[in-house]
Formats: structure tokens, C-alpha cells, sequence
């Protein structure tokens, strides 16, 4: 009997959930500007993805076959562009690296340079905008544009 991709992906998403919500509760700040802490988010992000994974685990959806070859490489691609985004988001920093990602990702769909161009310049600073000024989250410059500041 072949499990549904749709169950194994919910079991593996419900391992990151579990992953997230371990590191949030470890997550220590000596000191706090916000009511409710930095765990917060991680946290409620992690119960929302158990409840959605749990979903996927109990009611599959009509198709649970398993990604051709084609997608599947693409699928691992686009993890690989996450783990590389997640490596130079502090040495390059929020904008840079996000307008790289992007571009990445909308040329590994099938985007043309100058569509994957204005989707990540437009992405990068719109994101940098709504999370500095509309969160007041201070995002990395990168080692890079320190030197220019």
C-alpha cells in the first residue's frame, strides 16, 4: 500500500511544527520591549501549521500522487534557495538577499530576467518597508551597506 504524498508531507510539516515551537519555547531575551515576548510568533506559528498539517494527515487530498521527477527537482531547488536565503540574510542582508531569492525563484519558475528583476526589487523593498515601518521590525543591512552608512 503506498501512503498519499499528502499524509507524508503533513507528518513531516507536523515535525517542523514541533521543531519550531521547541526552539521558540528555548528562546531566551534578557530583555523585552513587547508585551507578549518573541515567542509568541514562532509559537502561534507553529500551532497554525500543526492544525493545517493535521488536516493534510487526516483527510488527504483526491490526488495524492507523488510529484514527477520535474517537480520534484524544483521543489528541491526551492528548499536549497530557502537554506542559502536563510545563510546570507545576516551577511547580506533583508533586501539583498531577498531581491537574490526572488529572482531566483521566479527565473526557477519560468519567469523572464526582467519579470524576476521587478519582482524582486519590488518584493525586497515593499517587505522592507512593511516590516520596518509598519511592524517596527529592524531588519539586517548586511556587512556590506554598514560600510557605506
Amino acid at each position: 500500500m503506498r501512503i498519499a504524498a499528502d499524509r507524508v508531507l503533513g507528518i513531516a510539516l507536523i515535525g517542523l511544527a514541533a521543531f519550531i515551537a521547541v526552539q521558540a519555547v528555548q528562546l531566551e531575551i534578557p530583555f523585552s520591549y513587547e508585551p507578549v515576548g518573541p515567542k509568541a510568533f514562532p509559537l502561534g506559528l507553529s500551532i497554525l501549521l500543526t492544525a493545517l498539517s493535521l488536516v493534510l494527515v487526516l483527510r488527504p487530498g483526491a490526488n495524492g500522487h507523488w510529484p514527477h521527477r520535474g517537480l520534484a527537482g524544483r521543489l528541491l531547488l526551492v528548499l536549497v534557495l530557502l537554506l542559502v536565503y536563510a545563510l546570507l540574510f545576516t551577511q547580506l542582508g533583508f533586501v539583498a538577499s531577498s531581491l537574490l531569492v526572488v529572482m531566483a525563484l521566479a527565473r526557477l519558475f519560468d519567469a523572464t530576467w526582467g519579470k524576476a528583476l521587478i519582482t524582486g526589487v519590488v518584493m525586497s523593498v515593499v517587505g522592507y518597508f512593511l516590516f520596518t515601518a509598519g511592524l517596527g521590525i529592524a531588519l539586517p543591512s548586511g556587512h556590506w551597506f554598514d560600510a557605506f552608512i
